[in-house]
């Protein structure tokens, strides 16, 4: 197991009753499960997006911690949390970043793996599992 690692898990929803197709309005929800699967107490500190929609517009965000949180995970611990974006598609793909200090003063990245945004799917719920 290495000493510095978090996993990152994604379920993306859409949230019809929050959009307006008509209006080119697309409403997602996405909850993301972190784990400290490595050997040291590391802090998420903040987090970089890629947003992008099928008309090919894209969006960076960038911001301290996650829904007001900057969590201190311990080996073993899972932080979740649920978040949104909209899209003027309905149709797109999210991927990004966490950026953590362990406890040992050590700084790493974490890969956040590209996820779909479908509001066309006849799928329950919409989930995709990184």
């Amino acid at each position: 197991m290495p000493r510095y690692k978090f996993q990152v898990e994604v379920h993306p929803q859409y949230l019809p009753e929050q959009s307006d197709p008509d209006g080119g309005l697309y409403t997602f929800a996405y909850t993301i499960t972190i784990t400290n699967a490595g050997h040291v107490a590391a802090q998420l500190i903040s987090r970089t997006w890629n947003v992008n929609d099928a008309n090919g517009t894209h969006e960076k965000i960038k911001g301290l911690g996650v829904v007001g949180h900057q969590p201190l995970l311990q080996p073993g611990e899972q932080f979740e949390y649920t978040s949104g974006t909209r899209l003027r598609t309905p149709t797109g793909t999210m991927h990004g970043s966490y950026f953590c200090v362990a406890e040992d003063g050590e700084k790493f990245d974490v890969d956040i793996p590209m996820f779909v945004l479908d509001a066309l799917s006849d799928e329950p719920g919409n989930r995709n599992l990184h």
